[in-house]
């Protein structure tokens, strides 16, 4: 199989055809003003040691040449070969809160949008550690499971809305829970969850589940999105109410957070406009001691433009040596 990693340089090769016009051209050109002076003495005795022959093969020469100096831009990948990659790292999982209480605006534009946001920054941040993300409301469930594609992270990130789960509250344990099994706890690799919410849960089964998460190793980092004071939660007209007509209030728990994180051995920060609350859990990760995660086989192509560049330098290296004048071969072959 062959691709070509610059393809959009593939209109090039219309250089080519352009420079063997001009050549061919060229050439007619010439052969006619010499058949237009053919009775003038003078030319003949200036042009009877000139190979119009040889002239042609130095003008294909160059167009041959211009080919392949194309073809070694274009940089054809031709087969594939084997590689081994090590890995050291840590694998993170992002659980990011998308319940409707995430949409207040006591954080600007609102907090799932700011949580999305750090998410992004978060990603950008990391190198050869696995991320994965999770989506929770009143369930949850793996948005993108543990992968080194920080491009794809991205793009499930983008995608976080509180549409995703129909079932509304905020199971801060299911979130948990769902992040433990999608590590893989027999792997020795630190393990870290960063959980963004708001920490109003619903569920009241949190302890237990960290505790979980305890023994198998993970690390919980909380990030609480809001403030203690709350903001109303805005619905499809105005703001939610209650069943007495009361407009509902998000307040941030950061209690619950702080107790999440300390009981793991992470730390809980709140979410800010300066977004340094991830660099210090950035900071703190990167401190951890990193273990091999996997030895695997990557497939990958070959590149081959140094051929054709190759063969290019030696075309115009010969276009060089070759005169106009004829040799002593000319009698043998017919190059006029």
């Amino acid at each position: 199989m062959i691709r070509f990693a610059n393809s959009q340089l593939l209109w090039l090769l219309w250089l080519v055809l352009i420079a063997l016009a001009l050549v061919i051209y060229a050439a007619k050109k010439r052969r006619a003003e010499r058949e237009n002076f053919a009775e003038h003495p003078m030319l003949n005795k200036i042009a009877r040691d000139i190979s119009g022959g040889k002239i042609a093969l130095k003008g294909l020469l160059l167009v041959a040449a211009l080919f392949f100096l194309i073809a070694a831009a274009i940089d054809p990948q031709i087969g594939t070969r084997m590689e081994e990659v090590k890995r050291e790292g840590v694998d993170i999982i992002a659980a990011v809160d998308v319940s409707a209480s995430m949409m207040a605006e006591d954080i600007k534009p609102n907090r799932l949008s700011k949580a999305k946001h750090e998410v992004r920054s978060f990603i950008d941040k990391l190198k050869g550690d696995r991320i994965g993300i999770i989506a929770f409301g009143g369930a949850a469930y793996a948005q993108c499971p543990l992968t080194l594609d920080y491009g794809a992270a991205k793009m499930f990130a983008d995608v976080l809305d509180t549409s995703l789960i129909p079932v509304q509250g905020t199971a801060i344990a299911e979130a948990i829970e769902v992040a433990v099994n999608a590590f893989k706890i027999e792997n020795a690799s630190q393990k870290v969850l960063v959980l963004i919410t708001d920490g109003e849960d619903h569920e009241r089964e949190v302890e237990k589940t960290v505790q979980k998460a305890k023994d198998k190793g993970v690390i919980i980092y909380t990030v609480g999105m809001g403030t203690p004071g709350g903001a109303p939660v805005p619905g499809r007209k105005g703001y939610l109410q209650d069943k007495s007509g009361a407009v509902v209030f998000s307040k941030l728990n950061e209690t619950l957070l702080t107790e999440i994180a300390l009981e793991t051995g992470g730390g809980y920060y709140r979410g800010t406009t300066g977004e340094d609350e991830l660099d210090k859990i950035y900071r703190k990760i990167f401190g951890l001691e990193k273990t091999e995660l996997s030895a695997k086989q990557y497939t990958e192509y070959e590149h081959r433009f140094q051929y054709f560049a190759g063969v290019a330098l030696f075309l115009l290296m010969l276009e060089m040596f070759i005169g106009e004048k004829r040799g002593p071969w000319s009698k043998f072959f017919k190059l006029d």
